[in-house]
């Protein structure tokens, strides 16, 4: 209930949760839309954190939830753009990500997106992975062998 509490937590892991969000996103503007949500859900339900895990734990969970609850619900959102209107440069890469990984990243569904951030970008161990997904450590690791396996398909194939 303290909001200068909440604002360290905040500060804390307002980047992290951004670059998760934008590794399942593929969109900043999207990611950053969406980290506010975030944060609003955590600060909404944090007495319901029971404590049995770390509190990034269970960030990182609530992260990967909404943000794939996010992408899915943009993929049926239709764009539209006047004939008149510009269409804006591509949006530089701040990660600087090669674009070939960045190519094969945005061919990927969301669950591997999700993994594959957290586990490279994010450098959680399987257990961590496992814990933030709601899953067994055991589907972490057959999860994370698939979603290489996809990855490495469309880098090499595909890219």
């Amino acid at each position: 209930g303290d909001p200068g509490a909440f604002e360290i937590l905040y500060r804390k892991y307002y980047e992290r949760i951004h670059i998760l969000a934008k590794g399942i996103l593929l969109d900043s503007d999207d990611a950053a839309d969406t980290v506010q949500e975030i944060f609003t859900l955590v600060y909404r339900n944090l007495p319901k954190f029971d404590r049995r895990s770390r509190f990034s734990t269970w960030l990182f969970r609530v992260a990967v939830n909404r943000s794939i609850q996010q992408v899915r619900s943009l993929k049926f959102k239709r764009r539209w753009t006047e004939l008149d209107e510009r269409i804006p440069a591509p949006e530089v890469n701040e990660s600087l990500i090669e674009p070939r990984v960045a190519l094969a990243m945005e061919k990927l569904p969301p669950d591997d997106r999700a993994i594959l951030t957290l586990f490279y970008w994010e450098e959680l161990s399987l257990n961590e992975i496992a814990e933030s997904m709601g899953i067994q450590m055991n589907a972490a690791k057959t999860r994370l062998y698939r979603a290489r396996e996809r990855f490495r398909h469309y880098y090499e194939v595909e890219a």
